[in-house]
């Protein structure tokens, strides 16, 4: 499934945030690997300071096992469905492990892209 995440990042956290995609070593030892680093490449900041990105996720709660390398560094504050779960091809079983290639949030991506500002330094406008 694809979730929308809408975040802040923590008090006093920036820097320590910045040094971990900086060196790599965002989500180190989660099994989603480069996932995190992918996600602050295309996360965006809004002018409030909420950050956004759009994130694939495989299991039964949503960023259940994302949650805890996220909460380091970041205040999630709403995680919600990208798309109509009925329509998901993973999730009904018709197509496991689809929404690693799926281009079902297209559109959504596309939306944020156009929104706020990149939130890692030096990432593609």
């Amino acid at each position: 499934m694809r979730y929308l995440v809408t975040a802040k990042v923590k008090r006093g956290r920036p820097a320590a945030l910045a040094t971990a995609i900086a060196r790599g070593t965002l989500g180190r030892g989660s099994v989603a690997g480069g996932e995190y680093l992918r996600n602050m490449d295309q996360a965006r900041e809004l002018a409030d300071g909420r950050v956004q990105w759009v994130e694939v996720c495989y299991c039964p709660t949503p960023l259940e096992e994302e949650r805890p390398y996220w909460d380091e560094y970041f205040d999630l504050l709403k995680v919600q469905d990208a798309h109509a779960r009925s329509r998901c091809r993973d999730l009904s079983g018709a197509e496991p492990w689809a929404c690693g290639r799926c281009d079902c949030t297209d559109k959504l991506e596309a939306r944020l892209a156009a929104n706020g500002r990149p939130f890692r330094p030096g990432a593609e406008e």
